[in-house]
Protein backbone atom coordinates (compact mmCIF):
# COMPACT_ATOMS: atom_id res chain seq x y z
CA UNK A 1 0.00 0.00 0.00
CA UNK A 2 1.39 3.47 -0.25
CA UNK A 3 2.22 5.63 2.06
CA UNK A 4 -0.01 8.67 1.16
CA UNK A 5 -3.32 8.06 1.28
CA UNK A 6 -6.72 10.22 1.05
CA UNK A 7 -10.13 9.96 2.26
CA UNK A 8 -13.16 11.82 1.26
CA UNK A 9 -16.57 12.33 3.31
CA UNK A 10 -20.00 13.61 1.81
CA UNK A 11 -20.12 16.96 2.27
CA UNK A 12 -23.79 17.83 3.56
CA UNK A 13 -26.24 21.24 2.83
CA UNK A 14 -25.67 23.88 5.42
CA UNK A 15 -29.28 24.81 5.27
CA UNK A 16 -30.20 22.18 8.14
CA UNK A 17 -28.75 21.25 11.52
CA UNK A 18 -25.89 17.86 11.67
CA UNK A 19 -27.84 14.68 11.63
CA UNK A 20 -26.42 10.91 12.27
CA UNK A 21 -25.49 10.29 8.52
CA UNK A 22 -23.06 13.04 8.57
CA UNK A 23 -21.99 11.53 12.19
CA UNK A 24 -21.42 8.25 10.31
CA UNK A 25 -19.23 9.87 7.86
CA UNK A 26 -17.48 11.49 9.75
CA UNK A 27 -16.92 8.93 12.22
CA UNK A 28 -16.54 5.95 9.33
CA UNK A 29 -13.49 8.13 7.74
CA UNK A 30 -11.86 9.13 11.16
CA UNK A 31 -11.30 5.46 11.92
CA UNK A 32 -9.83 4.57 8.95
CA UNK A 33 -7.80 7.46 9.17
CA UNK A 34 -6.27 6.57 12.84
CA UNK A 35 -5.60 3.19 11.60
CA UNK A 36 -3.96 4.28 8.77
CA UNK A 37 -1.71 6.59 10.86
CA UNK A 38 -0.39 3.87 13.25
CA UNK A 39 1.05 1.96 10.68
CA UNK A 40 3.03 5.08 9.78
CA UNK A 41 0.99 6.43 6.73
CA UNK A 42 0.51 10.03 5.61
CA UNK A 43 -3.48 10.50 5.20
CA UNK A 44 -5.56 13.32 4.07
CA UNK A 45 -8.80 13.62 5.14
CA UNK A 46 -11.15 16.01 3.88
CA UNK A 47 -14.83 16.95 5.10
CA UNK A 48 -16.19 20.06 4.15
CA UNK A 49 -20.04 21.96 3.76
CA UNK A 50 -22.05 22.28 0.91
CA UNK A 51 -23.03 25.70 0.11
CA UNK A 52 -25.07 26.53 -2.86
CA UNK A 53 -28.52 25.74 -4.26
CA UNK A 54 -32.07 26.88 -4.06
CA UNK A 55 -32.49 25.17 -0.64
CA UNK A 56 -29.90 27.47 1.05
CA UNK A 57 -30.75 30.53 -1.01
CA UNK A 58 -34.72 30.17 0.21
CA UNK A 59 -33.87 29.48 4.04
CA UNK A 60 -31.47 32.71 4.02
CA UNK A 61 -34.38 34.54 2.57
CA UNK A 62 -36.84 33.26 4.96
CA UNK A 63 -34.71 34.42 7.68
CA UNK A 64 -33.89 37.89 6.25
CA UNK A 65 -30.08 36.86 5.35
CA UNK A 66 -28.39 37.34 2.35
CA UNK A 67 -27.18 33.53 1.46
CA UNK A 68 -23.31 33.77 1.99
CA UNK A 69 -24.26 35.64 5.52
CA UNK A 70 -26.38 32.34 6.82
CA UNK A 71 -24.01 30.16 5.37
CA UNK A 72 -21.12 31.88 7.74
CA UNK A 73 -23.57 31.04 10.07
CA UNK A 74 -24.71 27.82 9.37
CA UNK A 75 -21.30 25.53 8.29
CA UNK A 76 -20.16 26.20 11.63
CA UNK A 77 -22.87 23.37 12.95
CA UNK A 78 -21.32 20.91 11.30
CA UNK A 79 -17.66 22.19 11.66
CA UNK A 80 -18.58 21.78 15.74
CA UNK A 81 -19.85 18.25 15.23
CA UNK A 82 -16.93 17.03 13.48
CA UNK A 83 -14.74 18.13 16.42
CA UNK A 84 -16.96 16.74 19.00
CA UNK A 85 -16.73 13.43 17.24
CA UNK A 86 -12.76 13.41 17.46
CA UNK A 87 -12.27 13.54 13.99
CA UNK A 88 -8.79 14.12 12.62
CA UNK A 89 -9.21 15.88 9.25
CA UNK A 90 -6.65 17.65 7.67
CA UNK A 91 -8.67 19.67 5.41
CA UNK A 92 -12.28 21.92 5.42
CA UNK A 93 -13.61 22.88 2.10
CA UNK A 94 -16.88 25.14 1.78
CA UNK A 95 -18.29 25.73 -1.87
CA UNK A 96 -18.30 28.92 -1.16
CA UNK A 97 -13.90 29.29 -1.15
CA UNK A 98 -13.04 31.33 -3.99
CA UNK A 99 -10.58 28.96 -4.21
CA UNK A 100 -13.01 26.05 -4.61
CA UNK A 101 -15.18 28.49 -6.91
CA UNK A 102 -12.60 29.18 -9.39
CA UNK A 103 -11.65 25.34 -9.66
CA UNK A 104 -15.12 24.50 -10.48
CA UNK A 105 -15.03 27.32 -13.29
CA UNK A 106 -12.07 25.45 -14.40
CA UNK A 107 -13.24 22.26 -14.72
CA UNK A 108 -16.11 23.12 -16.65
CA UNK A 109 -14.02 24.50 -19.02
CA UNK A 110 -11.83 21.26 -18.88
CA UNK A 111 -15.15 19.30 -19.65
CA UNK A 112 -16.19 21.66 -22.28
CA UNK A 113 -15.73 18.68 -24.91
CA UNK A 114 -18.41 16.79 -23.18
CA UNK A 115 -20.37 19.65 -22.33
CA UNK A 116 -23.58 20.67 -25.00
CA UNK A 117 -26.75 22.67 -24.53
CA UNK A 118 -30.51 21.24 -24.73
CA UNK A 119 -34.04 21.60 -23.55
CA UNK A 120 -35.00 19.93 -20.32
CA UNK A 121 -38.89 18.99 -19.27
CA UNK A 122 -39.13 16.86 -16.52
CA UNK A 123 -39.27 16.43 -12.75
CA UNK A 124 -37.51 17.96 -10.33
CA UNK A 125 -36.75 17.76 -6.53
CA UNK A 126 -35.51 21.17 -4.86
CA UNK A 127 -35.38 18.68 -1.60
CA UNK A 128 -32.78 16.26 -3.75
CA UNK A 129 -31.25 18.70 -6.15
CA UNK A 130 -31.84 16.21 -8.29
CA UNK A 131 -33.50 15.72 -11.58
CA UNK A 132 -36.05 12.45 -12.02
CA UNK A 133 -37.62 10.55 -14.90
CA UNK A 134 -41.05 9.97 -15.51
CA UNK A 135 -40.56 6.74 -14.51
CA UNK A 136 -39.24 7.49 -10.90
CA UNK A 137 -41.90 10.10 -10.48
CA UNK A 138 -44.54 7.76 -11.40
CA UNK A 139 -43.05 4.99 -8.86
CA UNK A 140 -43.25 6.86 -6.36
CA UNK A 141 -46.71 9.07 -6.67
CA UNK A 142 -45.20 12.19 -7.79
CA UNK A 143 -44.05 12.73 -4.86
CA UNK A 144 -40.30 12.43 -3.20
CA UNK A 145 -39.92 9.93 -0.45
CA UNK A 146 -37.26 11.41 1.44
CA UNK A 147 -38.84 14.82 1.56
CA UNK A 148 -42.34 14.30 0.93
CA UNK A 149 -42.79 17.15 -1.21
CA UNK A 150 -44.66 16.88 -4.79
CA UNK A 151 -42.00 16.84 -7.43
CA UNK A 152 -41.72 20.10 -9.41
CA UNK A 153 -42.71 20.23 -12.94
CA UNK A 154 -39.74 22.21 -14.69
CA UNK A 155 -39.04 23.20 -18.68
CA UNK A 156 -35.53 25.19 -19.30
CA UNK A 157 -32.90 25.00 -21.05
CA UNK A 158 -29.37 23.83 -19.06
CA UNK A 159 -26.70 22.66 -20.53
CA UNK A 160 -25.92 19.00 -20.05
CA UNK A 161 -22.73 16.52 -19.30
CA UNK A 162 -22.64 14.07 -22.03
CA UNK A 163 -22.16 11.08 -19.10
CA UNK A 164 -23.63 8.45 -21.75
CA UNK A 165 -19.92 8.96 -23.85
CA UNK A 166 -18.24 6.82 -20.51
CA UNK A 167 -20.64 4.09 -20.01
CA UNK A 168 -18.21 1.25 -20.81
CA UNK A 169 -15.31 2.71 -20.01
CA UNK A 170 -16.86 3.08 -16.10
CA UNK A 171 -18.56 -0.61 -16.62
CA UNK A 172 -15.78 -2.03 -17.33
CA UNK A 173 -13.74 0.13 -14.09
CA UNK A 174 -16.90 -1.44 -11.62
CA UNK A 175 -16.31 -4.63 -13.27
CA UNK A 176 -12.95 -5.17 -13.01
CA UNK A 177 -12.29 -3.89 -9.68
CA UNK A 178 -10.63 -0.66 -10.81
CA UNK A 179 -13.18 1.56 -8.96
CA UNK A 180 -14.46 -0.42 -6.32
CA UNK A 181 -17.98 -0.36 -4.77
CA UNK A 182 -18.53 -1.63 -1.27
CA UNK A 183 -20.25 -3.60 -0.52
CA UNK A 184 -20.42 -5.76 -3.26
CA UNK A 185 -24.63 -5.59 -3.07
CA UNK A 186 -24.34 -1.37 -3.68
CA UNK A 187 -22.45 -1.92 -6.46
CA UNK A 188 -24.55 -4.56 -7.99
CA UNK A 189 -27.51 -2.42 -7.48
CA UNK A 190 -25.39 0.42 -9.15
CA UNK A 191 -24.72 -1.42 -12.23
CA UNK A 192 -28.48 -2.87 -12.79
CA UNK A 193 -29.30 1.06 -12.67
CA UNK A 194 -26.85 1.97 -15.26
CA UNK A 195 -28.25 -1.40 -17.24
CA UNK A 196 -29.70 0.47 -20.76
CA UNK A 197 -26.23 3.12 -19.82
CA UNK A 198 -25.45 6.04 -18.27
CA UNK A 199 -28.09 8.99 -19.37
CA UNK A 200 -26.81 12.20 -19.83
CA UNK A 201 -27.18 15.02 -16.81
CA UNK A 202 -28.09 18.78 -16.23
CA UNK A 203 -25.64 20.26 -14.52
CA UNK A 204 -26.79 23.86 -15.12
CA UNK A 205 -29.82 25.68 -14.64
CA UNK A 206 -30.96 29.24 -15.88
CA UNK A 207 -30.06 32.12 -13.34
CA UNK A 208 -33.60 33.07 -13.28
CA UNK A 209 -34.42 29.76 -11.45
CA UNK A 210 -30.94 29.06 -9.22
CA UNK A 211 -29.55 32.12 -8.60
CA UNK A 212 -27.13 30.96 -5.54
CA UNK A 213 -24.17 29.31 -7.44
CA UNK A 214 -21.38 28.95 -8.98
CA UNK A 215 -21.37 30.92 -12.45
CA UNK A 216 -21.20 28.73 -15.85
CA UNK A 217 -18.28 30.37 -17.69
CA UNK A 218 -18.99 32.31 -20.82
CA UNK A 219 -22.79 32.45 -20.21
CA UNK A 220 -24.23 34.59 -17.68
CA UNK A 221 -27.37 33.38 -17.77
CA UNK A 222 -26.83 30.12 -16.45
CA UNK A 223 -25.45 28.90 -13.11
CA UNK A 224 -23.53 25.66 -12.29
CA UNK A 225 -26.05 22.81 -11.11
CA UNK A 226 -25.19 21.95 -7.20
CA UNK A 227 -23.78 18.57 -8.21
CA UNK A 228 -21.07 19.41 -10.73
CA UNK A 229 -20.02 22.20 -7.90
CA UNK A 230 -20.57 19.62 -4.97
CA UNK A 231 -18.53 16.40 -6.54
CA UNK A 232 -15.58 18.37 -7.02
CA UNK A 233 -14.70 19.03 -3.88
CA UNK A 234 -13.10 16.58 -3.87
CA UNK A 235 -9.81 17.60 -5.76
CA UNK A 236 -10.36 21.28 -5.07
CA UNK A 237 -9.74 20.57 -1.26
CA UNK A 238 -6.58 19.07 -2.28
CA UNK A 239 -5.11 21.69 -4.93
CA UNK A 240 -6.18 20.92 -8.15
CA UNK A 241 -5.66 22.16 -10.48
CA UNK A 242 -3.05 24.29 -9.33
CA UNK A 243 -1.00 23.13 -6.29
CA UNK A 244 0.65 19.81 -7.89
CA UNK A 245 0.62 18.24 -4.40
CA UNK A 246 -2.89 17.38 -5.20
CA UNK A 247 -1.90 14.32 -7.23
CA UNK A 248 0.20 12.68 -4.55
CA UNK A 249 -3.17 12.08 -2.64
CA UNK A 250 -5.46 11.22 -5.97
CA UNK A 251 -6.61 8.95 -6.57
CA UNK A 252 -8.45 8.61 -2.91
CA UNK A 253 -8.47 5.53 -1.36
CA UNK A 254 -12.01 5.66 -0.28
CA UNK A 255 -14.58 7.81 -0.28
CA UNK A 256 -17.13 7.58 2.58
CA UNK A 257 -21.05 8.14 1.55
CA UNK A 258 -24.43 6.92 2.10
CA UNK A 259 -26.55 5.08 -0.37
CA UNK A 260 -28.79 7.76 -0.95
CA UNK A 261 -26.46 8.98 -2.62
CA UNK A 262 -24.90 6.17 -4.13
CA UNK A 263 -25.68 6.88 -8.13
CA UNK A 264 -24.18 10.06 -8.17
CA UNK A 265 -21.18 8.86 -6.78
CA UNK A 266 -20.89 5.72 -9.10
CA UNK A 267 -22.20 7.59 -12.02
CA UNK A 268 -21.71 11.38 -12.02
CA UNK A 269 -18.36 12.19 -10.34
CA UNK A 270 -16.90 9.03 -12.29
CA UNK A 271 -18.14 11.07 -15.49
CA UNK A 272 -16.55 14.03 -15.01
CA UNK A 273 -13.44 12.45 -13.75
CA UNK A 274 -13.53 10.40 -16.91
CA UNK A 275 -13.92 13.14 -18.65
CA UNK A 276 -11.10 15.86 -16.78
CA UNK A 277 -8.68 12.47 -17.64
CA UNK A 278 -8.40 12.05 -13.65
CA UNK A 279 -7.96 7.97 -12.06
CA UNK A 280 -11.28 7.10 -10.52
CA UNK A 281 -11.40 7.04 -6.42
CA UNK A 282 -10.13 3.42 -5.72
CA UNK A 283 -13.33 2.78 -3.54
CA UNK A 284 -16.64 3.93 -2.71
CA UNK A 285 -17.61 2.91 0.84
CA UNK A 286 -21.14 3.09 1.22
CA UNK A 287 -22.75 2.59 4.57
CA UNK A 288 -26.37 2.41 5.17
CA UNK A 289 -29.46 4.72 6.88
CA UNK A 290 -29.84 4.30 10.87
CA UNK A 291 -33.51 3.57 11.79
CA UNK A 292 -34.73 4.32 15.14
CA UNK A 293 -37.23 1.52 16.72
CA UNK A 294 -37.62 0.00 13.33
CA UNK A 295 -38.65 3.63 11.75
CA UNK A 296 -37.49 5.85 9.17
CA UNK A 297 -36.27 9.06 10.79
CA UNK A 298 -39.13 11.63 10.52
CA UNK A 299 -39.62 15.39 12.07
CA UNK A 300 -42.49 14.94 11.82
CA UNK A 301 -43.78 11.79 14.39
CA UNK A 302 -40.72 13.31 16.37
CA UNK A 303 -38.13 10.44 16.36
CA UNK A 304 -35.21 12.30 15.05
CA UNK A 305 -31.87 11.61 16.98
CA UNK A 306 -29.51 14.31 17.41
CA UNK A 307 -25.78 12.98 17.69
CA UNK A 308 -24.99 16.03 19.94
CA UNK A 309 -27.17 14.80 22.42
CA UNK A 310 -25.85 11.37 22.86
CA UNK A 311 -22.64 12.80 22.62
CA UNK A 312 -22.84 15.94 25.21
CA UNK A 313 -24.96 12.78 27.14
CA UNK A 314 -23.12 9.71 27.36
CA UNK A 315 -19.74 11.00 25.99
CA UNK A 316 -17.98 10.83 22.21
CA UNK A 317 -16.13 7.36 23.25
CA UNK A 318 -20.08 5.86 23.68
CA UNK A 319 -21.31 7.56 20.37
CA UNK A 320 -18.60 5.77 18.36
CA UNK A 321 -19.01 2.37 20.27
CA UNK A 322 -22.22 2.26 19.64
CA UNK A 323 -21.98 3.08 16.38
CA UNK A 324 -19.43 0.98 15.07
CA UNK A 325 -20.13 -2.27 17.33
CA UNK A 326 -24.48 -1.96 17.04
CA UNK A 327 -24.57 -0.29 13.32
CA UNK A 328 -23.32 -2.43 10.47
CA UNK A 329 -20.63 -0.66 8.38
CA UNK A 330 -22.07 -1.42 5.14
CA UNK A 331 -25.69 -1.31 5.92
CA UNK A 332 -28.96 -0.29 7.61
CA UNK A 333 -28.97 -0.30 11.33
CA UNK A 334 -31.47 0.78 14.19
CA UNK A 335 -31.26 2.87 17.20
CA UNK A 336 -33.15 2.91 19.91
CA UNK A 337 -32.85 4.71 23.63
CA UNK A 338 -33.15 1.04 24.74
CA UNK A 339 -30.58 -0.81 23.10
CA UNK A 340 -28.14 2.54 22.94
CA UNK A 341 -28.33 2.49 27.64
CA UNK A 342 -28.24 -1.43 27.26
CA UNK A 343 -24.97 -1.39 25.72
CA UNK A 344 -23.55 1.67 27.14
CA UNK A 345 -24.19 0.02 30.45
CA UNK A 346 -24.26 -3.72 30.23
CA UNK A 347 -20.78 -4.15 27.22
CA UNK A 348 -18.74 -0.74 28.26
CA UNK A 349 -19.67 -0.17 31.65
CA UNK A 350 -20.18 -3.84 32.99
CA UNK A 351 -17.95 -6.07 30.80
CA UNK A 352 -15.16 -3.30 29.86
CA UNK A 353 -14.89 -0.61 32.52
CA UNK A 354 -16.13 -2.31 35.39
CA UNK A 355 -12.65 -5.10 34.14
CA UNK A 356 -10.35 -2.61 33.65
CA UNK A 357 -11.12 -1.07 37.27
CA UNK A 358 -11.18 -4.76 38.69
CA UNK A 359 -7.46 -5.05 37.37
CA UNK A 360 -6.06 -1.77 38.37
CA UNK A 361 -8.00 -2.30 41.84
CA UNK A 362 -5.75 -5.43 42.57
CA UNK A 363 -2.52 -4.14 41.05
CA UNK A 364 -3.19 -1.68 43.77
CA UNK A 365 -4.03 -3.57 46.61
CA UNK A 366 -1.64 -6.82 46.28
CA UNK A 367 1.21 -4.76 45.09
CA UNK A 368 0.83 -1.58 45.83
CA UNK A 369 0.24 -0.49 42.73
CA UNK A 370 3.49 -2.35 40.61
CA UNK A 371 2.81 -4.48 37.89
CA UNK A 372 5.79 -6.08 37.16
CA UNK A 373 6.50 -8.24 33.70
CA UNK A 374 3.75 -7.51 31.18
CA UNK A 375 3.83 -9.95 28.32
CA UNK A 376 2.53 -8.97 25.34
CA UNK A 377 -1.41 -9.35 24.16
CA UNK A 378 -2.13 -13.05 22.97
CA UNK A 379 -5.27 -12.95 21.78
CA UNK A 380 -4.94 -13.69 17.30
CA UNK A 381 -5.40 -10.23 16.02
CA UNK A 382 -5.34 -11.51 12.06
CA UNK A 383 -9.00 -11.56 12.25
CA UNK A 384 -9.39 -7.96 13.85
CA UNK A 385 -7.20 -6.83 11.20
CA UNK A 386 -9.10 -8.46 8.29
CA UNK A 387 -12.04 -6.55 9.39
CA UNK A 388 -10.07 -3.48 9.34
CA UNK A 389 -8.96 -3.34 6.03
CA UNK A 390 -12.31 -4.94 4.55
CA UNK A 391 -13.80 -1.54 5.76
CA UNK A 392 -15.77 -3.69 7.87
CA UNK A 393 -15.51 -2.26 11.16
CA UNK A 394 -18.29 -3.60 13.38
CA UNK A 395 -16.81 -6.77 13.00
CA UNK A 396 -13.43 -5.24 13.71
CA UNK A 397 -14.68 -4.41 17.08
CA UNK A 398 -16.37 -7.36 17.48
CA UNK A 399 -12.92 -9.49 17.87
CA UNK A 400 -11.82 -7.00 20.57
CA UNK A 401 -15.03 -7.83 22.60
CA UNK A 402 -13.80 -11.27 22.22
CA UNK A 403 -10.51 -10.32 23.61
CA UNK A 404 -12.64 -8.73 26.92
CA UNK A 405 -14.80 -11.38 26.97
CA UNK A 406 -11.69 -14.10 27.42
CA UNK A 407 -10.32 -11.39 30.02
CA UNK A 408 -13.38 -11.52 32.00
CA UNK A 409 -13.78 -15.35 31.95
CA UNK A 410 -9.64 -16.29 32.57
CA UNK A 411 -9.80 -13.70 35.75
CA UNK A 412 -13.24 -15.46 37.28
CA UNK A 413 -11.74 -18.81 36.69
CA UNK A 414 -7.72 -18.20 38.05
CA UNK A 415 -9.40 -15.74 41.02
CA UNK A 416 -6.71 -13.78 41.79
CA UNK A 417 -8.19 -12.87 45.30
CA UNK A 418 -7.67 -16.21 45.80
CA UNK A 419 -4.11 -16.31 45.22
CA UNK A 420 -3.52 -13.42 46.99
CA UNK A 421 -4.86 -14.74 50.06
CA UNK A 422 -2.45 -17.77 49.92
CA UNK A 423 0.89 -15.82 49.83
CA UNK A 424 1.30 -16.11 53.24
CA UNK A 425 1.92 -20.22 53.14
CA UNK A 426 2.68 -20.30 49.41
CA UNK A 427 5.89 -19.13 48.47
CA UNK A 428 5.26 -19.53 44.71
CA UNK A 429 1.68 -17.56 45.32
CA UNK A 430 3.31 -14.04 44.82
CA UNK A 431 5.06 -14.95 41.79
CA UNK A 432 1.83 -16.35 40.37
CA UNK A 433 0.24 -13.45 41.06
CA UNK A 434 2.56 -11.67 39.85
CA UNK A 435 2.00 -13.42 36.39
CA UNK A 436 -1.62 -13.23 36.47
CA UNK A 437 -2.14 -9.79 36.62
CA UNK A 438 0.55 -9.15 34.19
CA UNK A 439 -1.09 -11.43 31.57
CA UNK A 440 -4.03 -8.97 32.46
CA UNK A 441 -2.67 -5.68 31.74
CA UNK A 442 -0.85 -7.35 29.02
CA UNK A 443 -4.25 -7.88 27.49
CA UNK A 444 -5.77 -4.69 28.49
CA UNK A 445 -3.05 -2.80 26.28
CA UNK A 446 -3.25 -5.09 23.21
CA UNK A 447 -7.45 -4.00 24.01
CA UNK A 448 -6.11 -0.31 23.90
CA UNK A 449 -4.39 -0.56 20.88
CA UNK A 450 -7.04 -2.36 19.20
CA UNK A 451 -9.47 0.29 20.36
CA UNK A 452 -7.43 3.39 19.18
CA UNK A 453 -8.92 4.20 16.01
CA UNK A 454 -12.65 3.78 17.08
CA UNK A 455 -12.51 4.56 20.65
CA UNK A 456 -9.21 6.96 20.90
CA UNK A 457 -10.11 8.74 24.42
CA UNK A 458 -10.88 5.41 26.70
CA UNK A 459 -7.57 3.92 24.79
CA UNK A 460 -5.78 6.54 25.80
CA UNK A 461 -7.16 6.10 29.52
CA UNK A 462 -5.94 2.61 29.76
CA UNK A 463 -2.96 3.31 28.63
CA UNK A 464 -2.18 5.85 30.99
CA UNK A 465 -3.40 3.60 33.60
CA UNK A 466 -1.46 0.44 32.94
CA UNK A 467 1.48 2.02 31.03
CA UNK A 468 3.56 3.45 33.09
CA UNK A 469 4.10 0.08 34.91
CA UNK A 470 2.94 1.39 37.95
CA UNK A 471 -0.66 2.19 38.61
CA UNK A 472 -1.19 5.54 40.22
CA UNK A 473 -4.64 5.92 40.51
CA UNK A 474 -7.53 3.64 40.50
CA UNK A 475 -10.41 4.71 37.37
CA UNK A 476 -13.49 4.19 39.10
CA UNK A 477 -16.52 4.80 37.35
CA UNK A 478 -14.22 7.19 35.01
CA UNK A 479 -14.74 5.33 31.83
CA UNK A 480 -18.52 5.05 31.45
CA UNK A 481 -20.09 6.70 34.44
CA UNK A 482 -24.06 6.21 34.61
CA UNK A 483 -25.36 9.63 34.68
CA UNK A 484 -28.77 10.04 32.79
CA UNK A 485 -31.52 8.33 31.30
CA UNK A 486 -32.89 9.26 28.21
CA UNK A 487 -37.27 10.24 28.64
CA UNK A 488 -38.86 9.45 24.92
CA UNK A 489 -40.59 11.69 23.48
CA UNK A 490 -44.42 11.53 23.81
CA UNK A 491 -44.94 11.39 19.80
CA UNK A 492 -42.42 8.91 18.91
CA UNK A 493 -43.11 5.19 17.82
CA UNK A 494 -42.88 2.67 20.90
CA UNK A 495 -39.40 1.29 21.51
CA UNK A 496 -37.84 4.56 20.28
Amino acid sequence: MRKKLYITTAIPYVNGTPHIGNALDYMLADIWTRYQKMSGRDVRFQVGTDEHGNKIAAKAAELGLDPKTYTDQTYKNFELLMQKLGAQYTDFVRTTDMHHMAAVQYIWKKLQPYIYKGSYEGWYCQGCEAFYSDKDATANNGICPDHNQPYQRVSEENYYLKASAFTDRLREALESGKMQIVPEFRKKEFLELMKDGLQDVSISRPRRSLSWGVPVPDDPEQVMYVWLDALSNYLTVIGYPDNETWREYWPADVQVIGKDILRFHAGIWPAMLMGLDVPLPKKLLVHGFVHVGGAKMSKTVGNVVDPNEIIDTYGVDAFRYFFTRHIPTQDDGDFTWEKFENAYNNELGSDFGNLVQRVASMITRYQSGVIGDVPQGEHDMQPYREAMESLHFNQAIDEVWVTIRSLNQYIEHVKPWEIAKRRETDPEAAAHLAEVLGHAVGSLLQVSDLLSPIMPGTAEKIQALFGSGIVTQEPGAVLFPRIYVHTPDPRAPKGA
